[in-house]
Parts: C-alpha cells; structure tokens; sequence
C-alpha cells in the first residue's frame, strides 16, 4: 500500500530534503509543494503549483490539486524569518511571519479534513522552533526576533487547539523543533556566525532525525512539542532545564 506524504514548503531548506528522503523510499509517493508554477521535475513526486501558506486561498488552492487519496502524514515545513531588534521592529515582517506561521496551517489543516483526505491514523507534523517556547527564553539570549519568536509561539498554540479538534477523528498532530540548521533563511538573518558554535546541522541529517521521530509519533502523542535531536543545539536548554536531558526531547511551553 502506497504511503502518501505531503510536504508544505518543499523547495529549500529541510522541506526540500523531506522531499529528497520520502521520494526515494519504496511505495512512498510525495505531494510537494511550490510557489512557483515550473519547479524542477523529481521522481516520485507529484508538485503542486502556486501554493502560498501566506494567502487566504491556501487551503482550497492545495486541496484543489490532490488527489482523493488518504495523506498518510502532512508537514508544513513552509516558513519565513525577517530578522528584527528592538531598535528596528517591521510591521511587514511581522504580519508575514504571523501569517505563514500560524495563520495559514489553519486553513490548511481544515481543508483536508473536510476533504477527506486526512483521516483516521493520518498524522499532521508542524515545523516550529524551540524559539517559540516562552520557558526557554532566557537571558543568555535576549529580545529582538519579535515576530520570529512570537510567532512559532502562536503555531504552538494552533498546534494545541487543532490536537483538540481532530483527535476525535483519531488524527495525531505534532509540534516539532527541527534543530539549528545550515541554511539560507538563517544565514539571511546573519545567524550563520553561529553555526558552528551552535551546532548547526544540514537539513538533510536534520530531515532523517526528523523522519525517524515522525516514524514513531502517534496520537498517545498529539498535541506535544517534541525536539526529535534532543537539546544539543537549543542553547538555553540545560540553563533552563538542567542537565541529562534526553533525546528525543519533550519541550516545555
């Protein structure tokens, strides 16, 4: 039976390397998606065009191009960060970080379901940020990243409530943190300087963490937020939660 993965955002960075590794696994088909109306062809998946998560017509753009098959696991890996301190906050940026990142998976999750084409067993996997933990905010890293932050803070929210909702279709959703990874949108954010002291992964070692955790994630487990690589790249991590953490780690609010 054919395995159904649907990856939101699958261009770049971690989304692009999802891509990668399910289309090559055996009866594995990927439903990938592109803002643009050309992406390059791939064997074994299936691309569907001009899906923005930032506009209102997302969910009925992107249901509109599936087809009526059961989407074993959906992942909305789509996302923008506009680097922000407190001298220089940006309105724009804000409202674009909001919207794709807890906006847009609203309405995506809801088409599907309404569509059919998420049901029972079906997993919805949402790609957030140890950054959107209010607890594991500290000092040792201070302010700025309004929207960034805030925003990962609010999917976690969305997360939680659409947990509420459709575990009664025996529908599991999870919030994960990906790890701190060697890619564009961080090093357009200047965050690259840290790679290396925080280490930094590729999105491809970070995609095959992330595959083997959702392998594993169930509906006893709907609902948390979980960092499939354990805390060795979330530096607040033993300040906060002291020391022994385990992997993967469950991540406090």
């Amino acid at each position: 039976m054919t395995k159904n993965i649907l990856i939101l955002g699958a261009t770049r960075g971690l989304g692009a390397s999802l891509r990668t590794l399910y289309s090559a696994e055996t009866a594995t088909h990927v439903f990938a998606t592109s803002r643009s109306s050309n992406p390059e062809p791939s064997p074994g998946v299936t691309w569907l065009t001009g899906i923005d998560i930032s506009q209102p017509d997302v969910g009925q753009k992107l249901v509109s191009q599936l087809p009526t098959t059961k989407i074993s696991t959906a992942i909305v890996s789509a996302g923008y960060f506009g680097f922000e301190t407190f001298e220089s906050p940006d309105w724009n940026k804000q409202v674009q970080m909001y919207t794709t990142s807890a906006i847009g998976p609203v309405f995506v999750v809801h088409h599907l379901v309404k569509a059919g084409l998420l049901d029972q067993g079906s997993k919805v996997i949402l790609i957030s940020s140890e950054s959107g933990s209010i607890t594991l905010r500290h000092e040792k890293e201070g302010g700025g990243n309004y929207g960034h932050h805030a925003s990962k803070a609010a999917l976690n929210m969305v997360g939680k409530l659409l947990s509420l909702d459709l575990k009664p279709m025996g529908i599991a959703v999870g919030l994960v943190h990906p790890g701190f990874m060697r890619t564009e949108m961080t090093k357009g954010v200047g965050f690259d300087k840290y790679w290396d002291a925080g280490g930094a992964v590729t999105p491809d070692e970070a995609a095959k963490t992330l595959a083997s955790f959702i392998e594993g994630f169930d509906i006893s487990k709907t609902g948390e937020y979980w960092a499939p690589a354990g805390p060795r790249d979330i530096g607040t991590a033993e300040p906060v939660l002291g020391t022994n953490l385990p992997t993967p780690l469950q991540l406090p609010w």
